[in-house]
């Protein structure tokens, strides 16, 4: 007589509970649902997800290591604060980025670095278009990782991938000024740039990304700026 299994659940992959805790806390802070400073409680999150708080801490080791989350003196975790009053030092980096990748990868892209270019540009224009807010700032991310990449330098491609992944909740910021509908010429920006890289236009593939980074940066320092106050009459 053959043993009935104790169990019909299917047994979950190692590293997979991690994974989905980490997807799952990834998008609510950048979507901003958990907002800058909020408490996270790994009692909760264990609770939540029905699971040990061995991958809850594991998932949240690498948030902290994105930026996104903050472990305090006390061991507890908040998550990041966004620091608006140097937010201009961020700014200059991150242009800096912009265009030293993208004029690199004119000068030393592969006929292979465009073929993944293109893929996450048209993954870009397709989150555009279904007007997704979370999948335009993972695919806008991947389309400029991929140029770094394609400049052949890894002291470079690192640095901007963590400034881009810095980023993501001010790039939310952004689409948000724009309610997610997101104007097509950004998009065509991109295609742009693209045909700069190719060309191998170094000067050009410099211009048009500092153009790109100069317009996000004034969006979202004028959607920062801006005086919310109601007028009152008395």
């Amino acid at each position: 007589m053959n043993s009935t299994p104790t169990s019909l659940k299917p047994e979950r992959k190692r590293g997979s509970g991690v994974k989905h805790v980490y997807d799952i806390l990834r998008d609510e802070i950048i979507d901003l649902v958990l907002e800058p400073g909020s408490p996270i409680d790994e009692i909760q999150l264990a609770e939540r997800f029905s699971m040990s708080r061995t991958p809850i801490r594991e998932a949240l080791v690498r948030l902290a290591g994105e930026g996104l989350v903050t472990t305090l003196p006390n061991r507890s975790t908040v998550v990041s604060n966004i620091d608006f009053l140097n937010l201009y030092t961020f700014f200059d980096a991150i242009t800096l980025m912009y265009r030293v990748t993208t004029r690199l990868a004119a000068q030393y892209h592969r006929p292979e670095d465009l073929q993944v270019i293109r893929v996450h540009q048209a993954e870009f224009a397709k989150a555009v278009a279904s007007q997704d807010a979370l999948a335009m700032i993972a695919t806008n991310r991947d389309f400029h990782a991929a140029i770094a990449v394609a400049g052949q330098n890894a002291y470079y491609e690192g640095l901007f991938i963590r400034l881009l992944d810095e980023g993501r909740r001010l790039l939310r910021l952004y689409y948000s000024s724009f309610d997610d509908r997101l104007p097509q010429e950004y998009v065509i920006e991109h295609e742009d740039m693209i045909a700069a890289i190719e060309a191998r236009d170094i000067e050009k593939a410099d211009r048009l990304a500092g153009i790109h980074a100069d317009q996000i940066v004034h969006q979202i320092q004028q959607l920062i700026s801006e005086d919310r106050r109601q007028k009152i009459a008395l």
